[in-house]
């Protein structure tokens, strides 16, 4: 592996674990058009596929269906007053961000959750003040798997892409950091369906824990490919 200055990483099912709220902002949100509540461990594999997802099983509309947009603001105003719940961290991460804090290596986040929403929930976690740079959906124009966001993070922290890593929990992060030019990380524990294969979206590791990530870093033994 390369000595890096940058370690970037997927928000939801990488870096923390936001599928409670999510899910019971969805059912909130159903809970309100009179249907019938979903399932936590029917819906858990899909949450980094984003609100679209969520009212995809929701309410079987997705983009360019007329009631998207409007269910899609709706769904996003009750999250945001309920966006702090039960969301933390997964264990281990707070070690290995003061691990990379004390060895100098700056760490961001580039997530197709709308930014603002991002920023909160970062500031809750108690971690704003050491994030290098944060992307989110809305940012810019493009979207991941469009590699622009990757690299618009890559120049806020000020680090050339074939000196940092991308690290997410679907196809869309790895092509994303691929297409950047970036080392790519699949990781196994996040929010996969299981129809879906890490080994299969072409990344340069597919690592299956949070401590895998320092051992990759620091001791190049990921356990993956």
């Amino acid at each position: 592996m390369n000595s890096f200055d940058l370690v970037l990483f997927d928000f939801d099912g990488t870096m923390a674990h936001t599928a409670h709220d999510m899910i019971n902002a969805l059912n909130m949100l159903l809970s309100q058009h009179d249907k019938p509540a979903v399932a936590y461990k029917d819906l858990r594999a899909h949450v980094s596929n984003g609100t679209p997802a969520l009212l995809r099983h929701g309410f079987g509309c997705g983009p360019g269906d007329p009631e998207f947009e409007p269910l899609r603001d709706e769904f996003l105003e009750i999250y945001q007053r309920h966006l702090c719940i039960d969301t933390v961290l997964y264990p281990g991460f707070d070690a290995l961000l003061a691990r990379l804090d004390d060895t100098g290596i700056a760490w961001g986040i580039v997530t197709n959750k709308p930014e603002h929403l991002t920023r909160q929930i970062v500031a809750h976690l108690g971690i704003a003040s050491r994030v290098a740079c944060i992307v989110g959906g809305d940012t810019l124009k493009q979207r991941k798997p469009d590699p622009e966001p990757v690299t618009h993070a890559c120049k806020l922290a000020g680090s050339a892409p074939e000196k940092s890593v991308y690290i997410g929990d679907s196809w869309r992060d790895i092509e994303a950091g691929r297409r950047a030019g970036l080392t790519t990380v699949g990781v196994s524990y996040g929010y996969i369906p299981p129809d879906d294969d890490p080994q299969q979206w072409g990344a340069d590791i597919v690592i299956h824990a949070v401590e895998d990530i320092a051992g990759m870093l620091w001791n190049n033994r990921a356990t993956g490919r």
